[in-house]
Formats: structure tokens, C-alpha cells, sequence
């Protein structure tokens, strides 16, 4: 069999594989990038040649064995995550050799699997990149767990934590544009601190290394907040819950502050101020919320297209680089959403 442009079609491909459950920040020795035989595709199955992969806060958490809202990645096995790339081999109605697809068999450089898990997307409407991270997954996080989670409306003041991230730069730009009174982020570096504010819009923002979280979340929100979008966790929650309204909202996106711990982080001082403030917090996953696409899709795209919404990625070449890439993540190396170009 050939691809779209004559090509023989490969025979094998490599991939990421879990060899061991990190205990701790994962090492090394946890994974291998392995060569494996590129499966044909059966009757109703499309071949993908993944163009991008993403890495995501979230995979930290299928590493482990421990039972969550997601099943934990098996062992000896192919890693999965979002990807996008072409098909160059078709065995399903309906999708052709040569058309471009968003689908979850990341990690690898090719991927077979059932065409009813791809979502077309036009490569001439947007970069591909961007359906993995402003028009995907990250940026659908950003628009349910502001508008929808955090019951978000105008005049409200939010704080974002990780806001020099995907998400997080996502939801204060959301915010801004929906007529938020002030914007602040926390971000790991007084670059990104400068991003927000000048290219993305924040009113303030600060870097959370240059002393005590609470205090400069007073000082850059005098007024206290109404929204905290919670990326980090930790003493950014506590802070939040300080400086929270009365009828304040909080929403838990991700604490990636704990990711790595070995043992269970304390919890807030200060819930007890919930009783006063009559705030709420409240976890969220977006694939609970898909029923919002449809409207994230068209308010984001025409925010792009209008050039108010800002994004920025953070680009890392080849497969063989994965995972340093999703470790990079988690140290806080990136500027919006990484990708790993293939």
C-alpha cells in the first residue's frame, strides 16, 4: 500500500512506552522510546501520520497505578495523548487518504486506530498545532471552567494561577474580552509576568517565586477576587481563598504544585473563611463539559481571527524529545501550550 503521494507505507514507527510507575518527579529510566510495526488499517480504522503531539499536566497522573477519573497508562505499552496529523491510509467511510485529524493516539509517530475517535479538522482555517492547544482540549478547559464552572460574569475580578500556561493565559484573555473589572495572573518568571501583562492583557500580574503568594495577590488585587481559575494548588488555593469575595467562585482545573509530592500536601489554613465569604470551590473536567464546543469554536475562532485573543506555543522538535517535553511542563518551561513537532 502507498500514501497520498506514492509512498510506501512504513512498517514501523517509534513510540513512547511506561516501563515503571514514577515515584516522584519520573526519571529516565521510567519510559523507552521504542521501534514498533505500524499496523495496518482494518475495516473502519484510519493510519495517521502524527504532524503534532501534545504534552499535558494531566499524563503525570495516568503514570501512576492510583485510581482516578481516567485509566492509569499500562505498562510495556504505547503512551497515549492528543495528536493531530494526516491519514495516509483509510479502511473507513468517510474519511479520505490526505485529510487532516485530532485523535488521542499520541506519543508515537504513527497511530491505527477506529476513525469514529478522529475529528476532522482544516489545516486552512487554522494551524494544526492550534487544535491541540487554543482551538482544543487546553483552550476548551479554559472557556468551561471560566463561564460555565466559575459561573464567570462581567464585573467580576479573577485571579489565574499557571497563567503564562495554555490554560491559564486562555481563561484571563476569556475573561478580559467577556468584561471582567481585573485580570491578575501568577506566573514562575518575571518574563512571563511581562507576557501577561503587555501582550495578553492582564491588568497585573506577579511572579509567584518572589515572595510570599498571599501577599502579592493582596497587593496586585486590593479589592479581593470574585473568580480564582486554580492551576497550581498549594499556597496559590490558600492565597485565593484570602483574598476571595463574598460570593466567590473558585474552580480546580489542576494542581500541578502536587503532582510529584510522595506524600499528601496539607490543605488550605483557611477553608474556614468559606463559611464567611459563602464561596464555593469546585472541581471540573472538561470532557464533562463537550457539549460546549460547538459555541467555544465559534467564540474563540472569531477572537482569533479579530486578533484579541493572543496564544503562544512552546515547540519542541522530534518524538525523541517527548519526553523531556512533558517534563518541561512540569518544571514550568513553557510559554502557552507545548507541543512536540514530529
Amino acid at each position: 500500500m502507498t500514501d497520498s503521494t506514492g509512498s510506501a507505507l512504513p512498517v514501523t514507527g517509534r513510540e513512547w512506552r511506561l516501563l515503571s510507575r514514577p515515584v516522584g518527579w519520573p526519571k529516565a529510566e521510567d519510559f523507552e522510546l521504542a521501534e514498533a510495526p505500524v499496523r495496518q488499517p482494518g475495516p473502519g480504522e484510519v493510519l495517521v501520520r502524527n504532524a503534532y503531539v501534545s504534552v499535558d499536566p494531566y499524563m503525570r497522573g495516568r503514570m501512576s497505578a492510583a485510581k482516578s477519573y481516567v485509566a492509569p497508562f499500562e505498562l510495556g505499552k504505547a503512551m497515549q495523548g492528543g495528536a493531530v496529523g494526516e491519514v495516509i491510509a483509510s479502511a473507513a467511510e468517510g474519511v479520505a487518504v490526505g485529510e487532516h485529524v485530532l485523535h488521542f493516539g499520541g506519543w508515537r509517530e504513527y497511530a491505527t486506530f477506529d476513525a469514529r475517535q478522529a475529528v476532522k479538522v482544516d489545516p486552512a482555517a487554522a494551524p494544526l498545532s492550534a487544535y491541540l492547544g487554543v482551538l482544543g482540549m487546553t483552550g476548551l478547559t479554559a472557556y468551561a471552567g471560566l463561564l460555565r464552572t466559575a459561573a464567570f460574569k462581567e464585573g467580576d475580578a479573577v485571579f489565574v494561577s499557571g497563567a503564562a500556561g495554555a490554560v491559564g493565559s486562555q481563561v484571563g484573555q476569556i475573561a478580559r474580552l467577556k468584561g471582567a473589572s481585573r485580570v491578575i495572573g501568577s506566573a514562575g518568571s518575571d518574563d512571563k509576568v511581562k507576557l501577561l501583562v503587555e501582550e495578553y492583557g492582564f491588568d497585573a500580574a506577579f511572579n509567584y517565586k518572589n515572595g510570599p503568594v498571599a501577599e502579592q495577590l493582596r497587593a496586585a488585587a486590593p479589592d479581593g477576587v470574585d473568580v480564582y481559575f486554580d492551576n497550581v494548588g498549594g499556597d496559590h488555593l490558600e492565597a485565593a481563598i484570602g483574598s476571595l469575595n463574598e460570593g466567590g467562585r473558585i474552580a480546580v482545573c489542576g494542581m500541578i504544585s502536587v503532582y510529584n509530592n510522595t506524600e499528601a500536601a496539607p490543605g488550605p489554613k483557611n477553608l474556614a473563611r468559606l463559611i464567611q465569604t459563602r464561596g464555593r470551590i469546585e472541581g471540573f473536567l472538561v470532557n464533562d463539559h463537550q457539549d460546549l464546543q460547538p459555541e467555544f469554536v465559534r467564540e474563540v475562532g472569531a477572537w482569533l481571527r479579530a486578533g484579541t485573543l493572543k496564544h503562544r506555543e512552546t515547540v519542541v522538535e522530534g518524538i525523541e524529545n517527548n519526553l523531556e517535553a512533558f517534563l518541561g511542563v512540569l518544571r514550568g518551561d513553557n510559554t502557552g501550550k507545548m507541543i512536540v513537532k514530529l
